[in-house]
């Protein structure tokens, strides 16, 4: 089972490799990242989220569905509530950066693709779930933690984005049992293609730009590393199996918890200038090659107890 999720996340790794490549030879610039993320969040991200809920209405995947945002609530309050007890720093902006990137996770460039392959509609319905929960809080509490500041949450922004858009529209779709044309759902299967090697070359286009074992040296930078790849899920995946969620749904969400620091953090030390923005292209990087490690083997133990 660990060589099954290993071999999943090595060929993710070696899409980043190749992103990697691509930067140091100057065939990705700066600003075709940007472009690509734009296309990977705007356009893919919600294709995405319209696949898996293209199919007849079913009572029981619904109930999943709400179940699976009210556990994504769930495990943010107690990540939250960790990152808060356990990271701590005289300076204000590494500790802003600390807890941010501790808490919130890759869940969409990272898990999404995973979770289509693994766990096929039903995985990436709720990771989806997962994204759209992590959208609502990240431009909420998120944006107040990193800058220490209310006036910049934006009430419009938990609920204005691709995330939301894709998941209306496919909900409509899933409820009523709307038939989708084919030209439509060739259309959004292709589009949705896309969402598992883009992100992967972004990825790989910001680890071209940072050195990781710089990261290594930062020893406040590894503990909030280390729980983000290991003792949020674990503690999680204890919380989950104790309140008897079980099967795909139990899965999903830990691949989704199991992902390595978002790389929003560095987006958002940056625009709202709270944070330390070197500290969080350290805790992005550092936690993007570990997780090739940690990923599967908190995963596996997921799998395992899931059954």
């Amino acid at each position: 089972m660990f060589i099954t999720v290993f071999t999943q996340v090595s060929v993710l790794m070696l899409m980043i490799a190749a992103g990697f490549i691509a930067a140091k030879a100057g065939i990705m610039t700066e600003a075709g990242a940007a472009c690509c993320t734009d296309i990977a969040l705007i356009i893919a991200t919600p294709c995405v989220i319209i696949k898996s809920l293209m199919r007849r209405f079913d009572a029981a995947v619904m109930k999943s569905l709400l179940l699976a945002v009210v556990l994504t609530l769930l495990v943010q309050v107690l990540m939250i509530t960790l990152g808060t007890l356990l990271l701590r720093s005289k300076d204000l902006r590494r500790q802003r950066t600390l807890r941010f990137g501790s808490i919130f996770a890759n869940c969409g460039f990272m898990s999404l693709p995973l979770q289509e392959v693994m766990l096929g509609a039903d995985g990436t319905l709720y990771g989806s779930a997962y994204v759209i929960m992590f959208n609502l809080v990240v431009w909420s509490y998120g944006v107040y933690l990193i800058s220490g500041d209310k006036r910049y949450i934006q009430p419009k922004k938990l609920f204005v984005n691709p995330g939301i858009a894709g998941l209306l529209i496919g909900l409509i779709i899933f409820v009523f049992s709307v038939p989708v044309p084919h030209v439509l759902s060739s259309t959004v299967n292709y589009l949705a293609a896309i969402y598992t090697p883009l992100p992967m070359l972004i990825i790989g286009y910001h680890l071209s730009k940072t050195n990781v074992l710089k990261a290594f040296k930062d020893v406040k930078c590894i503990i909030a590393v280390l729980l983000r790849l290991i003792v949020y899920p674990l503690v999680s995946l204890g919380v989950l199996y104790l309140l008897g969620v079980r099967g795909t749904l139990l899965v999903s969400v830990i691949i989704s918890l199991s992902a390595p620091v978002a790389a929003v953090t560095t987006m958002f030390s940056s625009k709202f200038g709270g944070g330390d923005t070197a500290l969080s292209v350290d805790m992005v990087s550092l936690s993007t090659v570990l997780s090739i490690i940690t990923m599967p083997a908190v995963i596996t133990l997921a799998q395992l107890l899931a059954q």
